[in-house]
């Protein structure tokens, strides 16, 4: 069993940065992929970025490639979403979700494929 609860979430404007975490509670943490989705107002939820659970493996959608970097702190059970260069179309709720995966190089970019999801938090881009 996985809890996660995301933060860091705000309102910025166009080309500044955000630092979104995710904190998760259980012993098996370290054996998760992990993922970050978003979901603006009237779309459905896409997938922004990946990092297996051995970190040496990432993933990330292409409108937010180069721009956002997803990391990994399997020490403190933490994982991050840097994002730079933010636009007006990044504005929407991001989710932190985990998926175990048997092998420590796999990522999912397929939000199915995640077993347990944070409750999200609110990322606005004003022009």
């Amino acid at each position: 069993q996985v809890q996660l609860v995301e933060s860091g979430g705000g309102l910025v404007q166009a080309g500044g940065s955000l630092r979104l975490s995710c904190a998760a509670s259980g012993r098996t943490f370290s054996s998760y992929a992990m993922g970050w989705f978003r979901q603006a107002p009237g779309k459905e939820r896409e997938f922004v970025a990946a990092i297996s659970w051995s970190c040496g493996t990432t993933a990330y959608a292409d409108s937010v490639k180069g721009r956002f970097t997803i990391s990994r702190d399997n020490a403190k059970n933490m994982v991050y979403l840097q994002m730079n260069s933010l636009k007006p179309e990044d504005t929407a709720v991001y989710y932190c979700a985990a998926a175990s995966m048997a092998i420590h190089t796999r990522v999912a970019v397929e939000g199915w494929k995640y077993d347990y999801w944070g409750q999200g938090t609110q990322v606005t881009v004003s022009s």
